[in-house]
């Protein structure tokens, strides 16, 4: 079992080869419904939308945007695969998503565009807090993961194929057909 350790660039949490990532920022004074706008914008945008799976920046796990104190403040968290300079690199490099955030990170305190990847870094360092405390419940990577579920469905259709019984037989076979029977 992975334990948390500290990133020693002091850039959040890790378990494993995925790291927590929690920035909170202070909202312009009356920009809370419009921000609420731009949230909805962005949950509606492909890749962003319940069910799509497909965000730009292909190493998060998951992302959530929470308003609270009267929508006074937002709450960017996260988590994602790989070393902290990377995933700003994949951030700002991302084209859309830079866009998209872009159009909710302008109702926050501090934000002057992202012009730089220096920029850009300054800016969430400065609102970055590292977690008092991160756990995971499944390893793996995004990527891994994908690969299971893509292996579990072709398992699946093997299992579907009418031939699949005397195929399956083979002694090799049975650990694959245990851990498949639960």
């Amino acid at each position: 079992m992975a334990e948390a350790t500290p990133h020693t660039s002091g850039h959040g949490v890790a378990v494993g080869p995925t790291s927590e990532f929690s920035l909170f920022f202070r909202v312009k004074p009356g920009a809370g419904d419009s921000l609420r706008s731009a949230l909805d914008a962005l949950q509606q945008t492909p890749g962003y939308r319940p069910g799509d799976y497909g965000m730009a920046i292909t190493t998060i796990h998951e992302a959530r945007f929470v308003l609270f104190d009267d929508d006074t403040r937002l709450a960017f968290i996260t988590s994602f695969d790989g070393p902290w300079d990377a995933y700003m690199e994949d951030f700002f490099s991302s084209g859309p998503t830079l866009a998209l955030f872009d159009v909710i990170f302008q109702h926050t305190e501090g934000y002057e565009g992202l012009p730089d990847l220096a920029a850009e870094k300054a800016f969430i360092l400065g609102a970055q807090v590292s977690a008092a405390a991160y756990a995971r419940n499944y390893p793996g990577t995004v990527k891994e993961i994908r690969k299971a579920q893509r292996v579990n469905a072709a398992f699946q259709r093997v299992l579907d194929h009418p031939d699949a019984a005397a195929a399956l037989q083979h002694p090799a076979l049975a650990p694959l057909l245990d851990e498949a029977g639960d």
